[in-house]
């Protein structure tokens, strides 16, 4: 689950693909590199006790990290980010 939290906070701060003549111009982690350690927040996974099987808990934490990023933007500054990643004006 940490590892969603830096991956969607990759997305949505840094996450830019780019395409040249039809082929995308970052291949791997060294021209897409991930949120470095000291761009990271602490993080806090709580796992809650249910009855239901064990399942995956990696991807279903990437969707909601850059909506929950732009609401707490919006929540302090009132000005909402509607295109990530977002380029200060």
């Amino acid at each position: 689950m940490e590892g969603s939290v830096v991956f969607g906070l990759t997305l949505a701060l840094h996450g830019n693909i780019t395409a040249s003549n039809g082929a995308v111009q970052q291949s791997n982690f060294h021209d897409y590199p991930l949120l470095r350690l000291d761009e990271t927040p602490e993080i806090h996974v709580h796992i809650v006790e249910n009855e239901s099987p064990p399942g995956g808990v990696g991807e279903p934490g990437v969707p909601p990290v850059a909506p929950a990023l732009t609401n707490a933007i919006l929540r302090i500054t009132g000005k909402p980010i509607r295109e990530l990643p977002h380029q200060a004006k």
